[in-house]
């Protein structure tokens, strides 16, 4: 995949210009034409192997470019729009590498041209402007609260995944999870942090189907001393540590001289005390589970069983973060400032259960729980990956329908429309900008032709007849079935896609694509490794014939 690698001279860049654009073209043009054929319901897998000799079997555009290895500076570059696109808004990564591929391979006719780059930058992001104009008029609200309308949503979006053939499982899960760590801010805004307060567990085994949403946390750990501690307990007052409950050591190397034989049984005593005074602290409050970051040591888990409560140690800070959001309980740094108002009493139930061969505590059936796990199960490790993948998708498309409650029609009829906008505006620019602005509603049109070339059909047809359509006006609702690759309206079919993530899409592709083109030097910093002379260092003098332009300092 990588590009030719160019020599230019300055007497070569005098005659024909830089070919540094074109190369950069070609090397992106590369990257997109990898991933075209996942895209749409009737796309193809990938088969990606790694180099310790690991098998992913996969159709998601990020996952693919996650693991593609390429030399070209470009061709980098694009992965990267990928990345960007699944951290912002989770959504589109397939669709907004294939849409600035091809911004950049319309662009090549007119550098053809001696079109500055300058001047084709300016004409993109004109059109751009006017591209989320057009889909503003395309898009319409939407009511989040219906469950069945918000299930179509985020189906028509991961119907190009593997997952889509499980029918509803993966929309219910991703619309259960967004929903119950959404926090209403008011004004209709929704606060819905998917990275932080939801978490998957994959455990090999059962079914798809026995996959579900937790109201509350799971995570692996069992109870310090399983023999002496509870394993299950009904509306358990949580207290939640970020300190250890076992004798402070020394921060560096520590030396106690003993002088007495008796000095050794005060040492012990003071240990002993310094822990039973923490466990004293905590008794007090009458918890049923105590939690901690840090360690717990066996003399403090004699002290918790003999009160009757049950400890986990060394759990992760995100965990706790999650536990903390899920029961109401606050995170306490020095057990000896705890209040009742830090003890957690909003989960239902504690419980320790074996599955497989690991245990895996729950905390469930929470009150208001701001923070939940979707626990996944399947045959095998590789299924689970793509669920997981897919499930990430489905809930980021769920997350920014709840913060901009916005539907666009999918099957590349919104791409349609705004194409057929900006032709009919492009007759009104003046200038040689004029012809640039047009050449990006021809690009826009990638989106439909690919999925036509998924489904198999005659792609000249299909795409002359859906072109008619728009330019006509009669519906801009008109796109492509992914399934049969018949023009149908996207309506009927309940084919959407979330307005923000095609507003990503259109902004990643076409700055990036503007970002590339005006690109017209590749210099490496990366200096050769000479061989070690074998005699002394002769007095190197350069000739003008050795000096290469490009290096020479400039008075």
């Amino acid at each position: 995949m990588q590009a030719p690698v160019l020599v230019l001279n300055d007497a070569t860049k005098r005659e024909t210009g830089s070919r540094v654009p074109h190369a950069n073209i070609q090397a992106s043009k590369a990257v997109a034409d990898v991933i075209r054929t996942t895209l749409g319901p009737r796309s193809m897998l990938k088969m990606l192997l790694d180099a310790s000799g690991g098998i992913v079997l996969t159709n998601d555009g990020n996952a693919i470019l996650r693991e593609l290895d390429v030399a070209h500076p470009a061709a980098k570059s694009m992965i990267e729009l990928s990345r960007t696109q699944d951290e912002e808004v989770g959504d589109g990564t397939t669709s907004v590498i294939i849409l600035a591929g091809e911004f950049l391979y319309v662009a090549e006719q007119f550098l053809d041209k001696c079109f500055h780059p300058t001047v084709i930058c300016r004409a993109y992001n004109k059109a751009l402007e006017d591209a989320i104009t057009a889909l503003d008029k395309v898009a319409f609200p939407i009511d989040t609260t219906d469950r069945q309308m918000m299930l179509n949503i985020v189906r028509s979006c991961i119907g190009t995944k593997f997952t889509s053939r499980f029918g509803t499982l993966i929309a219910d899960l991703a619309i259960d999870a967004v929903s119950t760590i959404s926090v209403d801010l008011g004004n209709g805004q929704h606060e819905v942090d998917i990275k932080k307060y939801s978490k998957v567990e994959k455990i090999p085994g059962g079914r798809l189907e026995d996959s579900k949403v937790l109201q509350g946390v799971m995570f692996n750990k069992d109870v310090v001393s399983p023999g002496k501690m509870r394993r299950r307990i009904l509306n358990p007052r949580i207290i939640l540590l970020d300190s250890p409950l076992e004798y402070k050591k020394g921060e560096n190397m520590t030396n106690a001289e003993l002088m007495k034989e008796d000095d050794w049984a005060t040492l012990l005593r003071m240990e002993e005390e310094f822990i039973e005074n923490l466990c004293v602290q905590i008794i007090k409050f009458k918890p049923d589970v105590v939690i901690t970051e840090k360690g717990l040591s066996d003399l403090a888990a004699h002290y918790l069983s003999k009160a009757g409560i049950s400890a986990i140690r060394r759990v992760r800070k995100t965990d706790n973060n999650r536990i903390a959001r899920a029961c109401g309980a606050t995170i306490v740094n020095r057990p000896e400032e705890l209040q009742e108002s830090d003890v957690g009493t909003g989960a239902g139930l504690f419980e320790v259960q074996k599955i497989g061969d690991e245990y895996f505590t729950f905390i469930v059936d929470c009150e208001d729980p701001k923070a939940c796990t979707v626990l996944l199960r399947g045959a095998s490790k590789d299924l689970l990956n793509e669920v997981e993948r897919n499930l990430q998708d489905a809930m980021g498309v769920a997350r920014n329908v709840m913060k901009d409650a916005k539907l666009v029609p999918g099957g590349g009829a919104s791409e349609m429309a705004v194409a057929a906008a900006l032709k009919e505006k492009s007759s009104s620019i003046e200038g040689i900008e004029q012809l640039p602005y047009r050449a990006v509603a021809q690009a826009l049109e990638v989106i439909p032709r690919t999925l036509a070339q998924n489904c198999g059909v005659n792609v000249i047809r299909t795409m002359t007849a859906l072109q008619a359509k728009h330019a006509h006006c009669d519906n801009p609702m008109v796109g492509i079935d992914g399934n049969t690759g018949v023009i149908t309206d996207m309506k009927e079919l309940g084919v959407w896609d979330s307005y923000g993530v095609k507003v990503q899409t259109f902004k990643t592709a076409i700055e990036a694509a503007c970002m590339l083109l005006r690109i017209d030097d590749i210099v490496s910093g990366i200096k050769k490794k000479q061989a070690p002379a074998s005699g002394p260092k002769q007095p190197q003098i350069d000739t003008e014939a050795d000096v290469d332009s490009e290096q020479m300092i400039p008075e």
